[in-house]
Order: C-alpha cells, then sequence, then structure tokens
C-alpha cells in the first residue's frame, strides 16, 4: 500500500513542476513571428495562367510563410514571394527579400471570402535586394 501511495505523491509532483505539452498540437519547428509584412506573390496557376497578387504575410519563420491568396492555387504549386523589409529594420534603406517555395497547405478562411490561406514552405535559396551603395568603402 505504501508504494501506491507513494507513486500517486510522486505523480502528482511531477504534474506540477513539470507542464504537459503536447507536442502533437504543433507541429512547427521554428519560430513563426507573426508580423504584417507587405508581399508579393507571383506563380502559375493550375491552368498555365501567371500571376501577380500582393498580399499581407500573417506570419514568416526561416522554413516558410502563411498568408491569403485569390488566385486559387494548389498545393505543391512554386511560388516566388517577395516580401518588403520595414525600413525602420533595415536603418532607412529600401530592402527586399526574394524566395520562393512549394504550397504545402490551404485553408479556406470562409464561406462568403473568395481569399484561401496558404501555407508556402521555403527553398533554401533567397536573395536580398536593395540600395546597398552607402555600406560600400
Amino acid at each position: 500500500m505504501k508504494k501506491e501511495s507513494q507513486k500517486s505523491s510522486d505523480e502528482k509532483k511531477s504534474k506540477t513542476i513539470l507542464p504537459r505539452i503536447d507536442r502533437h498540437s504543433d507541429r512547427r519547428q521554428e519560430w513563426r513571428f507573426e508580423l504584417p509584412l507587405s508581399a508579393i506573390v507571383e506563380g502559375t496557376l493550375p491552368q498555365g495562367s501567371n500571376f501577380k497578387e500582393e498580399t499581407i504575410l500573417e506570419n514568416i519563420s526561416s522554413g516558410g510563410a502563411y498568408f491569403s491568396l485569390e488566385s486559387g492555387v494548389t498545393v505543391g504549386s512554386k511560388l516566388n514571394l517577395v516580401v518588403e523589409i520595414p525600413s525602420k529594420v533595415t536603418g532607412g534603406k529600401k530592402t527586399k527579400l526574394c524566395l520562393g517555395g512549394l504550397t504545402v497547405r490551404l485553408q479556406k478562411l470562409d464561406k462568403e471570402g473568395k481569399k484561401q490561406g496558404i501555407a508556402l514552405s521555403f527553398d533554401e535559396d533567397f536573395q536580398f535586394e536593395g540600395d546597398f551603395e552607402g555600406d560600400k568603402k
């Protein structure tokens, strides 16, 4: 009997010391920053026509981004993203981050809305564009 009461006492201690973490509720491997960044998305629709659409990123990480589009892309679509970096972050210089990736998840936002949520997984390649002349010495 002592073992059972000691065991339940030990379980209570571990529950108070270590909070339960549900590892299945959030599968993200990187921190995501919820920043409203302006971006332009370009790609090709399933019918073969090209599109270019402005959007606001809802969140971004080193591995991907989430945003909304009206264009009607499908999972597996190759998209190019041009993100405008705020000038307060770049010391007043106009800078854009250009990267590409694949659509890995789609989410319908609401019944009446035309936009769908897009989860984009980035390729490893990226490029900064901007006026860096002032940095040369």
